[in-house]
């Protein structure tokens, strides 16, 4: 059976210099489609990762605990503070736009091995951004068209790996991720990452 979970096993695991084995496999919520993303998360296989975009606040904890048990990450999307009351990872949306990120950065430098921290990149500011802040991974995106912005242009496969070579940290792909996309990505991404996909 094709699955975007069988593509992601396909991936050549990837150390991180700090925080151990990053997932390969990456769920991302949705406000409007995936507003509580709990069931996916608890359908993936052992050790993904989730990204909480948009998700009410008293869901978090629960999520928190589920990757936690599953072996997996969970990253709070734009919110620092929620992120260290958790002690979850940090996700970095592209526009400059999250709260309280300095403590959380601070936890890092400190050596808190929960706290992870990604990046969202669209392009090379995106990318000069996660390589400043050190992230331990980029969601470069959008690789092919997808339902979150239809109609917005895309990177396509050869500009995603061009993009990526240069980025100085592991990408992972977001953006239409499909077992059939997947499969026209460079034999280097970090990861893969979608909504609609990983949809239960």
């Amino acid at each position: 059976m094709r699955t975007l979970e069988a593509a992601a096993l396909r991936l050549k695991k990837r150390r991180m210099a700090r925080r151990g084995i990053m997932p390969r496999l990456w769920l991302f919520s949705d406000p409007a489609r995936l507003p509580d993303p709990h069931a996916a998360l608890a359908a993936l296989p052992r050790g993904s990762g989730a990204v909480a975009r948009g998700v009410h606040a008293p869901l978090l904890p629960r999520l928190v605990r589920l990757a936690r048990r599953r072996g997996g990450v969970l990253l709070v999307g734009g919110h620092g503070r929620a992120a260290l009351r958790l002690r979850a990872g940090l996700h970095l949306p592209d526009r400059p736009t999250t709260s309280e990120l300095l403590p959380f950065l601070i936890a890092r430098r400190r050596g808190a091995a929960w706290a992870v921290l990604s990046a969202a990149a669209h392009g090379p500011a995106g990318l000069r951004r996660a390589r400043r802040l050190a992230a331990d991974l980029v969601f470069l995106s959008p690789a092919f068209p997808t339902p979150s912005h239809p109609g917005a242009p895309v990177l396509g496969p050869l500009r995603w790996a061009a993009l990526a070579r240069r980025a100085g940290r592991p990408c992972a792909a977001l953006g239409g991720i499909t077992p059939a996309t997947a499969g026209r990505l460079p034999r280097g991404v970090a990861g893969l990452a979608a909504i609609t996909a990983l949809m239960r």
